[in-house]
């Protein structure tokens, strides 16, 4: 009760997802206006195309294949040393309940996610085996989600729970760089959870990486099933992406180096957003917030493009069929969310043709969405037009890419290849990266070894 009442003095929202069943909790939540302005429409004069970029296109062909609410940064950091000195001490105490309120309000959502994700899937045997085996296997990273908890409830270098909509869950977390010399290049990511417990928060290792390199991350979150459908993951995922580019120069981005990112399911759904925006901006009468053309390049990273190729597969791994139509909209939307399948139409030549360059990332040991999605997907694209590639981390799991090798420290293969391509056009940039240290070890090797033995992904 304390907990709860010191979340309701500093975030009345907050307190709807403990005081709340599921149902009050979606009715209260869009009655609350969002803190910040909604996006502005872009302006196609100042926009320039990734196409016409000379230093992206030397990086594909240098880099080798593997087969194996404060309004800028400035303000931000800012207000980390402001204050009198008289209150400094009351402030910190009010600072630190407010953190440990947020901590609690973002743990109960997480656990929240949790059950209902056991509720829709069933608890027979092989559930429960699989629950076992993901307990186990969290328990031996433990390490590492500590002190990435830590960055990421406590460092003044993350900003959370931005509202960029007027829907549940229609909020992002930014992480800025330490310096805050120019405008930064921006990554807007879309993190995975098989559409059922995606939360921005699982993005927070990946925006400490970037962050380190002089990269702004947004980790934006959406409505998960039951909350909603694709449709509804797809809209959200859309406003949030419209007010990274309309609103990143704010908070120190720089609006013509956005570069959009997804995980796993939420590759999938950067990849239905990005193939939806085409689409709409070739339509007539079509009203629209961002540009495909505000996006220099798309990174899918371990993702699944083609429905129709993965409903058995996923029905046959425990995301049973029903289930999985239901989060589609139905068999009948299959087409319709599957980008590698209607990038094939005709009706959408002209659509495919403002897309931007697509890099996939996938390892070849991936059963939870064998490597063969992002292949197959980079291999029609580049059919239809479409400069797209894919790279494979032989022996790499579909955890790897994102948890154990970036756990691991040192130098993590696939961060220095999304790294390059970023950088790819500023010299001195290149530079800091080729000098900067490795990353230490968040999880002894013993532990990451045990952990991948016994991962249910």
């Amino acid at each position: 009760m304390l907990i709860k009442a010191e979340i309701e003095r500093d975030d009345p929202t907050t307190s709807l997802l403990i005081s709340s069943e599921y149902e009050d909790v979606e009715k209260a939540i869009t009655s609350i206006k969002p803190v910040l302005s909604r996006t502005s429409s872009y302006n196609n004069n100042n926009i320039t195309s990734p196409n016409d970029s000379p230093g992206l296109g030397n990086c594909y062909q240098q880099r080798r294949r593997r087969s194996a609410s404060d309004n800028s940064l400035s303000s931000l950091s800012g207000s980390n040393g402001s204050g009198a000195a008289s209150s400094a001490g009351g402030s910190r105490r009010h600072s630190f309940s407010k953190d440990v309120g947020r901590a609690a309000a973002e743990t109960f959502l997480v656990t929240r996610l949790s059950f209902k994700l056991l509720r829709y899937l069933g608890v027979g045997y092989r559930w429960i085996v699989r629950f076992l085996a993901l307990g186990c296997y969290s328990l031996l990273l433990l390490p590492g989600f500590i002190q990435v908890g830590c960055h990421y409830f406590f460092s003044s270098q993350v900003r959370r729970g931005i509202v960029y909509g007027d829907q549940p869950r229609n909020r992002l977390d930014l992480y800025f760089p330490k310096s805050s010399d120019g405008p930064k290049p921006v990554v807007a990511f879309i993190t995975g959870g098989a559409w059922i417990i995606g939360y921005k928060a699982w993005g927070s290792l990946l925006g400490q990486q970037l962050s380190e390199r002089d990269i702004i991350v947004a980790c934006i979150d959406y409505r998960n099933f039951p909350q909603g459908t694709i449709k509804d993951m797809v809209k959200d995922a859309s406003q949030g992406i419209s007010f990274v580019c309309n609103n990143i120069s704010e908070y120190g981005g720089d609006p013509d180096r956005i570069y959009l990112m997804g995980q796993s399911a939420g590759a999938h759904i950067a990849a239905c957003t990005l193939l939806e925006q085409a689409i709409k901006e070739t339509g007539e009468g079509e009203s629209t917030t961002w540009s495909v053309s505000q996006i220099r390049a798309y990174f899918g990273l371990s993702g699944g493009y083609n429905l129709f190729d993965l409903v058995d597969h996923f029905h046959s791994r425990g995301l049973y069929r029903s289930i999985f139509l239901s989060i589609m909209d139905g068999e009948e939307s299959l087409r319709q969310y599957s980008p590698e399948v209607l990038v094939q139409d005709p009706n959408t030549r002209h659509a495919v043709s403002l897309l931007p360059p697509i890099i996939l990332f996938h390892g070849t040991a991936d059963y939870s969405i064998p490597a063969d999605a992002s292949k197959n997907f980079a291999n029609t694209l580049q059919r239809v037009g479409v400069r797209a590639e894919s790279i494979l981390y032989e022996g790499k799991t579909h955890t790897d890419l994102f948890l154990q090798d970036p756990m691991r420290g040192g130098k993590d293969d696939m961060f220095e290849d999304i790294v390059a391509i970023i950088h790819a056009d500023d010299q001195e940039a290149r530079a800091k990266d080729a000098v900067a240290p490795p990353r230490r070890r968040l999880v002894p090797e013993f532990m990451l070894k045990l952990a991948r033995s016994i991962s249910p992904f």
